[in-house]
């Protein structure tokens, strides 16, 4: 049996509620803006579920630290957990001076692989490219994912050497590579018995290869170039067994990539901030913690 390395002390932390809004606001949300704006490749139809966006929250005047984040909200590569795992999320990080960025990407049954890799890629060079437009550091750009969009964070993480699509603009010829990862309760392994079998077949098909099942079991695709990581699980998660986190953790340290990892003893799975549980509520602490401790949150200015 896998040991677990880290025990979260319980303390109890408060948190907010947070509607959607797709306009510019004062509390630093931005228009959605298209990662494909000559058309995105694979695209099957012109519908909105047919495109992918990221949406802009910027930290208030002042506190911008230069450090970015993209998010990818989970739902088993089927829907997607916009509001408490992608809005909440997006302002939490811009509270702490990290501007934020969420991502609606392609979506199975509709799309499988290579579809929502070229997004997940797509997005970090965008953010890269564009660094300057929102005052963003390109040397300090992280991703962040919950369940299956821990999946593909993990994928873009591990995969970013791989040319998802042939793009010859400015935003192409960007790295894909992000430089740290925040993963929680993520789905990494495709192979059983610990897979989330739905997250599998909408992402690889229903007969994947057992060539394809490896390759996006992201424990075996770790490197030393895979990006610093801090992972949060749950004990007793019934959706994504612990081992993916554990698996993951365990190949990071291998490669002697820094990783944390928090281990809670109980917690249903899709918590996200957890804003209600004294418990659970304290990972964005944490993390919080572990982004100041690799200097991610001193203020530096944008490279230009």
């Amino acid at each position: 049996m896998i040991a677990l390395r880290v025990l979260a002390l319980a303390v109890s932390v408060s948190g907010a509620a947070f509607a959607a809004t797709p306009a510019d606001t004062t509390d630093g949300a931005r228009a959605p803006i298209t990662l494909w704006p000559a058309g995105a490749p694979d695209a099957v139809g012109n519908t909105p579920a047919d495109s992918a966006t990221i949406t802009p929250f910027l930290p208030a005047a002042g506190r911008a630290s230069g450090t970015a984040a993209i998010i990818f909200p989970g739902g088993g590569y089927e829907h997607l957990a916009t509001d408490h795992e992608g809005i909440q999320v997006a302002r939490w990080l811009t509270s702490i001076g990290v501007t934020a960025f969420v991502v609606k990407y392609r979506l199975g049954p509709r799309y499988h692989h290579p579809t929502m890799l070229r997004d997940a890629q797509r997005a970090v060079r965008f953010v890269r490219a564009r660094a300057s437009q929102w005052a963003v550091d390109p040397t300090r750009i992280g991703v962040v994912g919950f369940s299956a969009g821990g999946h593909m964070a993990s994928s873009v993480g591990t995969h970013f050497d791989v040319d998802a699509a042939a793009v010859t603009d400015d935003v192409g010829r960007a790295s894909a590579r992000p430089d740290f990862m925040v993963l929680v309760y993520p789905v990494i392994t495709m192979t059983d018995p610990f897979a989330h079998r739905g997250s599998r077949t909408n992402l690889l098909g229903t007969n994947p290869s057992p060539e394809l099942v490896r390759l996006f079991s992201n424990e075996t695709q770790v490197s030393r170039r895979t990006p610093p990581t801090f992972l949060v699980a749950t004990r007793d998660d019934r959706t994504v067994p612990i081992e993916n986190s554990l698996r993951f953790y365990d190949a990071l340290a291998a490669d002697s990539v820094p990783v944390e990892l928090h281990v809670f003893e109980t917690g249903r799975h899709g918590f996200g901030l957890a804003a209600s549980d004294a418990v659970l509520s304290i990972w964005p602490r944490l993390c919080e913690a572990w982004l100041r401790q690799h200097g991610w949150l001193d203020a530096r200015p944008a490279a230009r």
